[in-house]
């Protein structure tokens, strides 16, 4: 299946391969570089390439990306201008849910702890909280969460831009490769 994927993807229109890309990121400029340096050899040819996208994105880039992402502890499809409602959204919102399953709904004390520490992150940086939360529980991601207040925003940026990689990364290979 992943080389029908890649095969597919490779043959979409620039239009079309940058509205699949920008499910997995809403940076625009990642969207169009990612989309332009096609064919892609494999997924992992295409994760090295965003990888390095991603590192020359500026911080106003970067904060184009963390539109479509969730708060982390809230459900997806809250956050981000494009919304739940079109396919690209509930798309985006599905990888988002994925992502972030270790979060228990049902612990409301860390819930609570999340929603708490979210909003003084948003206070602190001016933006949400960005991290790659997959394999990851409530409170391992709300320790980090509290970690990172510690840093300067420069500092923070060059965090998100770590933890966009690696969220980019996985989603490009259930893109691309057709993978879980």
């Amino acid at each position: 299946m992943g080389d029908d994927r890649l095969a597919w993807f490779n043959a979409l229109p620039p239009a079309a391969a940058q509205q699949a890309l920008l499910e997995c990121c809403s940076a625009a400029r990642w969207a169009e570089q990612m989309a332009a340096a096609r064919p892609y050899s494999s997924a992992a040819d295409a994760i090295r390439q965003s990888s390095a996208i991603v590192a020359a994105l500026t911080v106003a880039d970067l904060a184009g990306a963390l539109a479509s992402h969730p708060r982390i502890g809230e459900p997806p499809g809250q956050a981000g201008s494009d919304g739940a409602g079109s396919e690209r959204g509930r798309r985006a919102a599905g990888w988002s849910a994925r992502e972030q399953s270790g979060v228990d709904a049902g612990d409301r004390a860390t819930i609570s702890a999340l929603a708490e520490a979210n909003l003084e992150y948003e206070r602190r940086f001016g933006h949400i909280y960005l991290v790659c939360a997959s394999s990851r529980t409530g409170m391992e991601l709300l320790e980090v969460l509290r970690g990172r207040l510690r840093n300067e925003a420069m500092a923070e940026w060059q965090v998100v831009r770590t933890e966009l990689q690696k969220i980019n990364a996985l989603r490009l290979q259930r893109l691309m490769a057709g993978s879980p």
